[in-house]
């Protein structure tokens, strides 16, 4: 059976269905070392590079659409003040950054607010716009959405990604009858939104289910946002049993915590621009990274001006750095606490 296709007509609620995990994990790893290369291809030394502004830029996977390496995270935007927050957004988009990234929950709205007032005086044009809803509900994915795009001051997003799979039942609640999936999928239909993803933080099993129950109702999502960090790499990670599925898929990849909010720098054993430069070294279409004060954005800026790909000598010493302190996951907190789930101190938000 095909795909649904971005220009398809609106289609009926998704079917009923299931993929076992086996063969589910055989027809996703069936073209994983060709997408594998593919996707590392602009990663070689001497390698032609699309750039804005200094900034270079890669293929968001299966849209075909070109995004900036580094992208904006919007979290951050509400911990500094709103001039603050506007100026950042501003600078990025004039120096060559065009992903901005945003959620319907980031400081109750705060964060899109602001970010819609930067976008305004026409600096919409300049930005690949994404947002996420925490809704599984099509009632609250809808309602949710909505409330998003007028704090954003715009009529569509470029991205529009379910939020903060961390749940085993997620998915099936997303995909089930009434669920967020045909909300998205109306939304999308109605132009409020171009292109479909998920994102989540906590488990790569997760990640996994949500990707075997999109292709067991014949749906592909077109990116998927996880944690891609250096440490990651030692522990539970996204990096080895998620990425090569997504790229297999032909998805966009957002690597995002490439410092773990921070956290990771607390190890002394990592600095900022190497945790930028190992995220960018790995297939990835953009690295988001959080940025409250301008200096934070001039240091993203400048890694990515200057990016050069990790060497394999210089891959393998980052990983020793961090082998014996990342075992546990300790300074990954939003795999090991409930710290970054918003959802799970406000399950409401659920629907």
């Amino acid at each position: 059976m095909r795909e649904r296709r971005l220009n398809d007509p609106e289609p009926a609620p998704p079917r009923a269905g299931r993929v076992t995990r086996r063969a589910f994990m055989e027809m996703s790893l069936a073209s994983t070392v060709v997408a594998g290369a593919e996707g590392l291809a602009w990663a070689q030394p001497g390698a032609p590079r699309m750039e804005h502004g200094g900034i270079p830029y890669r293929t968001l996977g299966r849209t075909g659409e070109k995004v900036s390496m580094v992208g904006i995270g919007g979290a951050h935007l509400g911990r500094t003040s709103e001039q603050e927050a506007i100026r950042i957004v501003r600078t990025a988009l004039d120096n060559g950054v065009n992903f901005l990234d945003n959620c319907w929950d980031y400081n109750e709205g705060k964060s899109e607010t602001r970010m819609g007032q930067a976008l305004a005086g026409g600096y919409r044009q300049k930005a690949f716009l994404m947002t996420k809803i925490d809704g599984r509900t099509r009632s609250s994915a809808a309602r949710q959405l909505d409330e998003s795009l007028q704090r954003l001051q715009t009529d569509h997003v470029d991205l529009l990604q379910l939020h903060e799979i961390i749940r085993m039942s997620d998915p099936d609640r997303i995909f089930g009858a009434s669920g967020a999936l045909e909300a998205v999928l109306a939304a999308q239909q109605a132009g409020k939104c171009r292109y479909l993803g998920f994102t989540g933080h906590k488990s790569p099993e997760i990640h996994l289910k949500m990707l075997e129950t999109a292709a067991a109702h014949n749906f592909t999502f077109d990116t998927v946002q996880m944690p891609l960090n250096v440490m990651d790499a030692h522990y539970n990670s996204f990096e080895k049993r998620v990425l090569p599925v997504a790229l297999g898929r032909n998805m966009g990849i957002l690597g995002m915590k490439p410092m773990g909010d921070h956290i990771l720098l607390t190890s002394k054993t990592v600095t900022a621009p190497e945790c930028l430069r190992y995220a960018m070294s790995l297939p990835t279409s953009v690295v988001i990274t959080g940025c409250d004060r301008m200096e934070i954005l001039e240091q993203a800026l400048n890694v990515a001006r200057s990016f050069e790909p990790l060497t394999a000598g210089e891959m393998t010493a980052l990983l020793a750095k961090t082998d014996q302190v990342a075992r546990t996951g300790q300074y990954e907190l939003y795999k090991t606490s409930d710290h970054f789930d918003s959802t799970s101190h406000h399950p409401e938000w659920l629907g």
